[in-house]
């Protein structure tokens, strides 16, 4: 690996770091505000918001200037929503300026690696980034549910500033000026991201008078990269699966809080440890998965997918931690293999198809997309009164049924277009590294 790679790798765990940290901060701050249950199943979908909304224009902005540029603006977004759910804005209207500043930030965290490394280190460079992303919820989940415990809170409440009175007060907000720091350290690492040399792709509202028009001619280029990928027959599955497993597990964050507090009798501090369990189980596979596949196995896992959905419909039959902390190990296990392959050969395709930022604003859109609805449908069904055991059964078999079915879709792929298929595995494959 080029060594522009390892502080990459740096950047993004610190940001992740401080994401999920403070998801355990935002929900603790609504629950000791008294806010509803759905307004905590809520944050999942708000962060997922502008992930929706910006991606015809996120991957453009990312393939228009150095990667390491849009990253440190990304941050600095991020560090705004802290600060304004730090001084009185509602955790849910905050949480969304968060999810902006991510939304910005995928396109280039993911696009530099196409133009940093060869097709042949893709699959295992993913394994990295996604190991470090999962090392950094487990870590993020962690030090979140320490920062809002009544040791580190009561620690941290103590400080005092000479004649400055900040308005901390509270364990969230003690816990958030303290991930305010971490996304510090990610923007600080963003400054030190090399350029690739790859040429930037103007933005098409540079060359026109109009900034609305300009803004909105982004919208059909967008839609058009998405056609193409959902048209690509080994885009449209990785895209599929993805899609599928984001929307799924993105929510599944917040179930098992949720599953922690009724079947264990958890509070969010001890909850976010099984959040980082399930989180343990998804890097162990996706490093096994960076070091035994490549692209051209990628759609031979979708059976893994199946089994990932039924599993899901045993939890609620644990009532221990300790078969739910292997079980989550499995479970997470089963995901991190999955992922990475399908990612990489998304990220493949993508690039060839269109440029690495607008691929990932696509990919991004579809999952987060998927993410959003489903998150959506469980605080509405959360406010209605479903439970967290009736919504664990919702998704199981969601999941499990919609993988078979993306399975056939593959499969009947194979069967009347096998040469575009093979075609396009041929391609995979054309690098020595495959």
């Amino acid at each position: 690996m080029k060594r522009g790679f390892y502080t990459i790798m740096a950047a993004q765990f610190f940001s992740s770091l401080a994401d999920n940290a403070l998801f355990v901060a935002a929900v603790e701050m609504i629950k000791a505000g008294g806010g509803a249950e759905w307004q905590r199943a809520a944050l999942v979908p708000m962060f997922a918001l502008f992930y929706v909304v910006l991606a015809p224009f996120v991957g453009a902005f990312a393939d228009s200037r150095p990667k390491g540029e849009v990253m440190f603006i990304s941050n600095g977004i991020k560090v705004l929503g802290c600060l304004m759910m730090l001084f009185g804005s509602h955790p849910l209207l905050s949480y969304a300026i968060v999810g902006l500043g991510a939304a910005a930030y995928s396109p280039a965290k993911y696009g530099i690696l196409t133009e940093l490394l060869p097709p042949s280190l893709l699959v295992k460079a993913n394994g990295w980034i996604e190991g470090l992303t999962i090392g950094s919820i487990i870590l993020g989940v962690l030090i979140g549910g320490q920062l809002v415990g009544p040791v580190v809170a009561s620690f941290l409440l103590g400080w005092d500033l000479p004649l400055i009175d900040t308005g901390i007060d509270t364990p969230p907000e003690a816990a958030i000026s303290m991930i305010v720091l971490l996304y510090g350290l990610a923007a600080w690492f963003n400054t030190r991201i090399p350029q690739t040399g790859v040429a930037m792709v103007p933005l098409r509202s540079e060359t026109s008078q109009s900034l609305l028009r300009n803004l909105l001619a982004l919208v059909p280029d967008f839609w058009r990269c998405n056609m193409l990928l959902w048209r690509d027959k080994l885009g449209q599955i990785s895209l599929a699966t993805t899609t599928l497993f984001w929307g799924a597990s993105g929510n599944l964050r917040y179930i098992v809080l949720a599953w922690s507090s009724v079947a264990l009798g958890y509070s969010t501090t001890q909850a976010s440890s099984l959040v980082g369990v399930v989180a343990i189980g998804t890097a162990v596979g996706a490093v096994i998965a960076s070091v035994r596949m490549k692209l051209v196995d990628a759609p031979r896992l979708m059976g893994l997918g199946i089994a990932m959905g039924l599993l899901m419909l045993v939890m609620n039959f644990i009532n221990n931690v300790w078969l739910a902390a292997p079980f989550f190990i499995l479970l997470g296990g089963l995901g991190g293999f999955l992922v990475v392959p399908m990612n990489a050969l998304l990220q493949h395709r993508g690039h060839n198809l269109m440029g690495a930022g607008r691929s990932i604003a696509v990919q991004n859109f579809n999952e987060q997309a998927c993410i959003l609805a489903l998150g959506g449908l469980y605080a509405l069904a959360t406010g209605l009164g479903m439970s967290a055991f009736a919504a664990i059964v919702c998704f199981g078999l969601f999941v499990a049924g919609n993988m078979w079915l993306i399975q056939r879709w593959h499969a009947h792929n194979c069967r009347h277009h096998s040469a575009d298929v093979q075609r396009l595995m041929d391609i995979a494959r054309q690098d020595p590294g495959h």
